[in-house]
């Protein structure tokens, strides 16, 4: 949901909610500056209670008054920005925030007339269309490493094992086990996905089959197995084939009859990758609702990577994800036994009848949800893709877990400071790489474009601890940070349109693998928490990220960045055309902001 205060003294607060966060922007253009050492910030609960914000930074003046890791209070350390975001909120609660303008010194702060805000969060869960539920994905914080000390939750035991598996999956988990009790007795589930085999989820399937309910899942069986060289003997062995192995081994072990499941085969050397469920309501097996988004289920997709579920309750979209399920159901595509000239022909004929169950998008994103099968006959969908964040008219988000490819970088390339602005979360540095002969080009601020990296903070800052990760706790897989896929065009706009699903934004996403991603446009509550979660996974990293690359630049941190200006020096960062001052004018010309009694 999106808010705006009442104007105090020429600030104006803009605020915009999801379900467990919320972030805000401040117009401060017309308002006396001169002097201003930051803002305060006061947050009011809906009964009455009410506390300073924390923050991390203090003035220089105060460092030996704060012991790390404690945090410290905005009350006498302000907030030194015109953008701050809280992402510590209950679901479904009113809240009213005070931000309190400071002027002064640092020894004497002199507090300015506040201005106050009241905002909403969204409901975890909802009878509206859309539920997204996205999990915390960063065990590399300070926030986990001050609570359960960077300890695998593994080895962890009790309460503090529970409580970390769920602040790790926030509601992640729980969202995707109550899609499955949705289904009684004599309904029917059919589900399909690549990696399979955390234990939680599976024993839910199988209470589900137990109670009566119809389940079939669709799970990556690919004989892969393949010779790999050990890099220290050079010798070689087999690697099992994968996730077939570890998939049929949990299987087994959650008693799922063979009966319920089916193993795709088809295609070895390539991915199915799809992570959905299909509720099909009643004995009349009418589809109703449909759960997708990029969790993998493992320990890893659901605690570990920066991962989303999305329920949605459309029965035309659940309608065509049976058609893709019942033609997946078949196996279709090159089998092993096949001639080169039949391989060619099994693959033509399953793109084929998997083009005519969805709408060409290629043109004009119509209004609503729309499905995206893989493969496909092309690329022109990931064209497509890329054309929204090429012709945003503000601002686009989105996610990469397998790098920026060839084509959106050179549309990137092509645009300038006054171009819309792009932010991209990376699951690693954007690099050359050794084995293109092509010269590498970096995106940069001259380009419009901001990136963040999957990082954490290996030696500890001031007021800061030492952080570990989610790879060095054993919570993850191949993918150590961002593993969701999404993209953001206008998010704060009145036309918002998301991409969401399990594709990589990559060739191998679009013609190769078994993929489903939905087109979401003008749900702006949708929208809303797509980009309040975004804001929170790129605000976490974009600091981790400047420091590693400092670091491995071997340019020695500064230690004034890790204070607070002891003067108004800090709003030089707000120049016009600078990304800070885009980002203020992100909210405060946000669409359809409303005033809250």
């Amino acid at each position: 949901m999106r808010f705006k205060s009442k104007t105090v003294n020429n600030y104006c607060i803009y605020a915009v909610s999801g379900t467990n966060t919320v972030s805000f922007g401040i117009d401060y253009e017309k308002a006396d500056t001169k002097g201003l050492l930051g803002f305060s910030v006061k947050r009011t609960y809906p009964d009455g209670q009410e506390h300073y914000m924390p923050g991390f930074k203090v003035f220089e003046a105060n460092k030996g008054k704060v012991i790390p890791p404690a945090f410290v209070s905005t009350e006498t350390d302000p907030v030194q920005s015109f953008v701050w975001d809280d992402f510590t909120l209950k679901p479904e609660t009113e809240y009213t925030y005070t931000f309190i303008p400071v002027k002064g010194t640092p020894e004497k702060l002199l507090q300015q007339s506040p201005i106050r805000i009241k905002i909403k969060t969204e409901p975890t869960f909802s009878n509206q269309e859309h539920d997204i539920f996205f999990n915390r994905g960063v065990a590399s914080s300070q926030a986990y490493a001050r609570e359960f000390g960077n300890i695998s939750p593994d080895l962890l035991v009790g309460k503090k094992q529970q409580d970390a598996f769920k602040w790790l999956t926030r509601d992640l988990e729980t969202a995707l086990i109550t899609f499955i009790r949705q289904a009684k007795k004599g309904e029917t589930l059919l589900g399909c996905f690549y990696e399979f085999n955390y234990a939680g989820v599976l024993d839910e399937f199988k209470k589900a089959i137990d109670n009566g309910v119809k389940v079939t899942l669709i799970i990556d069986a690919k004989n892969n197995e393949h010779p790999v060289k050990d890099k220290k003997t050079g010798k070689s062995h087999m690697a099992e084939s994968s996730p077939r192995v570890q998939t049929l081994a949990a299987l087994k072990l959650a008693k799922i009859p063979k009966a319920n499941y089916i193993l795709r085969e088809a295609n070895k050397n390539l991915i199915q990758h799809n992570k959905f469920i299909v509720y099909l309501k009643g004995a009349k097996k009418i589809p109703t609702a449909v759960w997708t988004g990029s969790t993998n289920v493992t320990e890893s997709g659901i605690f570990g990577q920066t991962n989303v579920g999305h329920w949605v309750r459309n029965p035309a979209l659940a309608v065509q994800y049976k058609a893709y399920w019942d033609l997946l159901s078949k196996d279709p595509g090159a089998k092993d036994n096949d001639t080169p000239a039949d391989r060619k022909k099994g693959n033509k004929d399953y793109i084929s009848q998997l083009m005519k169950i969805q709408k060409d998008v290629a043109g004009t994103i119509p209004a609503g949800v729309t499905p995206i099968f893989s493969p496909r006959d092309s690329l022109a969908m990931l064209t497509k893709y890329f054309s929204l964040i090429d012709t945003a008219k503000n601002v686009s988000n989105i996610t990469l877990a397998f790098g920026i490819t060839a084509e959106l970088k050179d549309l990137l390339l092509k645009h300038s400071g006054n171009s819309p602005t792009t932010f991209m979360m990376l699951e690693k540095p954007d690099a050359a790489n050794s084995r293109s002969k092509a010269a590498f080009v970096p995106l940069t601020v001259k380009n419009n474009v901001y990136q963040a990296f999957g990082s954490f903070l290996r030696d500890p800052l001031y007021n800061w601890v030492k952080e570990s990760n989610t790879k060095i706790m054993q919570i993850t897989g191949f993918v150590n940070y961002i593993h969701s896929k999404f993209l953001i065009q206008d998010p704060l706009g009145p036309d918002p349109v998301v991409v969401t699903g399990s594709a990589n934004f990559s060739p191998p996403s679009t013609i190769g693998n078994d993929e489903n991603m939905i087109i979401i446009r003008g749900d702006i509550r949708a929208a809303d928490i797509y980009f309040t979660e975004f804001n929170r996974i790129f605000n976490h990293y974009y600091f981790r990220s400047v420091v590693t690359e400092l670091r491995n630049k071997k340019i020695k941190d500064s230690a004034k960045s890790y204070f607070l200006d002891d003067t108004d020096s800090w709003m030089t960062a707000y120049k016009p055309g600078s990304l800070r001052n885009k980002r203020v004018r992100m909210y405060t010309t946000m669409a359809k902001a409303v005033l809250l009694p």
